[in-house]
């Protein structure tokens, strides 16, 4: 913590300093860290305008990441903190940069949108990464807060024991939906984006996310591996994404999947049920949804498709085995 605070505070600083580096870390981060020289020498490239984004952005989050280094995530308030400086800031620093370019115009809420765009990709991924952060060493990592797993167990790594897996997935299911909450501000600002490539930047990592969502949600596999999009779906889902419409209808099969996956003994049903329906009204009004190619339900029939293949062939191996 001696060694970790101070830089923190001072990161905003360091990235004026083409000769300062760090050695810490593992693997990529250590690589990262000991040739730091090449991330300032492209930050000071930049014009003056984004440079300051970024330098302001970075002190916040540095500043909020010392924080939560002596604080742990106890409450609702306490996660959408850390999913703030973890992610939040990150949509604000984008923001701050697209208006740098002259490409973006401000909406009056754009700070509160920015914020909800990141944190429901953070949120999405503290979920999904839940294995990962509790086996983390030397320490684990706890981001899920207390206020929702505590209803449900006495420690955060009692969820890894199989005679835990329906409180387990009952936790899971109420993180799931508490990260829908974001979903409509998600939306909105994907909707006042005007630049094609801006767009489909910003578009792409939501829709993986509400996708990832789907797919986590009544999982029991969350406890014991990783669950994510196939590859070739992400692949699809970037060459469709081009349009406002082409979200709209991706969101809305996304929660189309994830409202047939709940149960209702679950203690969170009805507040799940009703985000999704939300979610699906906004897309409902806003999208042209009836002249969009479908993501889950081409997935669905692939598979269809292949099964079939896979029974023909498997007929004709058998009827040539007879004719011998």
């Amino acid at each position: 913590m001696e060694i970790k605070l101070p830089i923190l505070i001072a990161f905003h600083r360091h990235i004026y300093d083409g000769d300062w580096h760090f050695s810490c870390g593992t693997k990529e981060y250590k690589v990262l860290m000991e040739q730091f020289h090449h991330v300032s020498a492209a930050f000071l490239e930049l014009e003056k305008g984004y440079q300051e984004a970024i330098e302001d952005i970075t002190k916040r989050m540095g500043a909020g990441m010392a924080k939560f280094i002596c604080k742990e995530v106890e409450t609702i308030d306490d996660y959408d903190e850390y999913c703030h400086y973890a992610a939040g800031l990150v949509g604000l620093g984008l923001s701050k940069i697209f208006i740098t370019s002259e490409l973006e115009m401000l909406t009056p809420d754009w700070k509160h949108i920015s914020n909800s765009t990141g944190l429901f990709l953070q949120k999405t991924n503290i979920i999904k990464d839940y294995l990962e952060d509790i086996n983390e060493i030397p320490k684990s990592r706890m981001f899920w807060p207390r206020e929702i797993w505590g209803k449900y167990v006495d420690k955060l790594e009692d969820f890894k024991k199989e005679e835990n897996s329906t409180k387990a997935v009952q936790c899971l299911n109420e993180m799931v939906t508490n990260a829908l909450i974001h979903v409509e501000d998600c939306l909105k600002s994907l909707a006042s984006l005007r630049d094609p490539a801006i767009f489909q930047s910003c578009a792409i990592p939501q829709i993986v996310a509400i996708g990832t969502l789907a797919l986590c949600y009544n999982n029991v596999q969350v406890f014991g591996g990783v669950v994510r999009l196939r590859r070739g779906l992400i692949a699809k889902i970037i060459d469709r994404t081009k349009t406002m419409d082409d979200v709209y209808g991706v969101f809305y099969d996304f929660s189309c999947m994830l409202q047939s996956k709940v149960d209702k003994n679950d203690p969170n049903a009805m507040k799940t049920l009703n985000r999704l329906e939300t979610i699906k009204k906004v897309c409902r009004e806003n999208g042209v949804l009836h002249k969009r190619k479908t993501y889950v339900k081409d997935d669905a029939q692939s598979k269809i498709v292949m099964f079939v293949l896979l029974l023909a062939i498997v007929v004709m191996y058998l009827k040539a085995n007879q004719c011998k």
